[in-house]
């Protein structure tokens, strides 16, 4: 019988592991991950790691692991424009003039994080399984069943399904989502140029999507780059030159020769949202319990959001001899994430709409609003905190750098 069994080996899964044993090292905690035990050394990807969810990862003792192949993100800059434009007006520049001011984000490897959350997890004695795919999950008897290809049965007070966008937990316990398709798929690779970036982000509005770049350290950057799903299939396995060739006329030339340093990949994207975060016995975190489009950046963010909630949920319900799987107990991690999820959701949604188009009247009134924005620097200043993860009323301790 185990107190929390995690699905998911990625780094929401790690980190609710993390998080919770960290606070109630009585618990039994066991994380179950599909994929075979070194997978995760092969990515190549980065990701925007706000201030808040920072925050967290120094509280859980693993940033100072991490800091040395993190990148701050100090400045951003936002242009719309189309395709091969040699010049990109520039509409909208994201930077705290403050001196004490602090980078709204980090680029970090994702190899990085999770080797950070796996030292942590067997240092605390959290069991990972690997190749352990779950196939079947029952609540039967006040507790939870799960089996895995492997004929092995668990039982289990709490389930927490970290297992992705496509969740086959989600669909085991019946909850329903809401999707939608974007016809769009994300390109994501890295770049070395000659020039220094100073650890500005860029973000260019094109015709087919937004193309993103991202400050890694050195003289290298990653690049999540929208395009119409059959355009960046095509792309992808297109020869080395060819791309190099579309990258450039999307890039440009203001940090010099560009040199692929990575290998290049392509994920659909599209929205999806759980109608229920919670089951009985069961929580939904990360991608299981929404997937959104990359344009702000925030879809590790929202993951890391529900790692602090759900962990604080836990912690205090097991504190306070509640039961943590009971359904009453996880409906204060739904109510307190529910909200959050759907708005992000929501304004990633429209955003995409808005600026993936080349529709003249509607260019024309995006860039007037987005020349407005830059004028006022109080609301300039809140998306800046916005984008940090720093305006929610009642943030889970994690996110404000406190102990459980």
């Amino acid at each position: 019988m185990k107190d929390i069994i995690v699905v998911g080996g990625g780094y929401v899964g790690l980190s609710v592991a993390v998080a919770v044993k960290k606070s109630a090292p009585h618990l039994d905690i066991v994380l179950m991950e599909a994929a075979p035990e070194h997978v995760w050394e092969k990515d190549q990807r980065a990701s925007a790691v706000i201030d808040a969810a920072v925050n967290m990862l120094k509280t859980l003792g693993l940033w100072d692991e991490i800091k040395p192949e993190a990148q701050p993100i100090n400045d951003m800059i936002v242009t719309d424009s189309k395709t091969g434009e040699p010049v990109k007006p520039v509409f909208l520049t994201f930077a705290d003039s403050r001196e004490s001011a602090k980078p709204f984000a980090y680029m970090i490897p994702n190899v990085a994080m999770v080797r950070a959350l796996r030292r942590s997890a067997e240092e605390l004695g959290i069991e990972i399984r690997h190749n352990a795919a779950v196939t079947a999950f029952s609540d039967e008897g006040g507790n939870a069943k799960i089996t895995l290809a492997d004929g092995d049965v668990f039982e289990t007070r709490l389930v927490v399904a970290c297992d992705g966008v496509r969740s086959r937990l989600r669909d085991m316990a019946g909850i329903k989502t809401v999707k939608f398709d974007y016809g769009q798929s994300g390109i994501v690779t890295t770049v070395e140029h000659e020039r220094p970036h100073n650890g500005r982000a860029e973000e260019h509005f094109l015709p087919a999507g937004p193309f993103a770049i991202l400050p890694l350290t050195g003289n290298r950057s990653s690049l999540v780059w929208t395009e119409r799903t059959s355009d960046a299939e095509r792309l992808v396995n297109s020869d080395d030159m060819i791309f190099e060739f579309e990258l450039e006329r999307r890039f440009g030339h203001h940090l010099g020769k560009l040199t692929l340093a990575g290998g290049r990949k392509a994920f659909p994207l599209g929205l999806t949202l759980s109608r229920s975060f919670i089951a009985s016995r069961m929580a939904l975190a990360g991608d299981a319990a929404h997937g959104i489009h990359p344009i702000s950046g925030q879809g590790l963010n929202l993951g890391f959001k529900d790692v602090a909630a759900l962990a604080e949920t836990i912690v205090e319900a097991d504190r306070m001899g509640l039961d943590i799987g009971a359904f009453d107990t996880l409906e204060r991690y739904q109510i307190w994430r529910r909200f959050d999820t759907v708005r992000m959701g929501a304004t990633t949604d429209i955003l995409n709409r808005l600026f993936s188009n080349d529709i003249g009247p509607l260019r024309l009134a995006r860039d007037v609003g987005l020349g407005l924005v830059d004028r006022m620097p109080g609301l300039k200043r809140y998306f800046i905190e916005e984008a940090a993860g720093r305006t929610s009323r009642e943030m889970p301790k994690l996110l404000e750098g406190e102990l459980l």
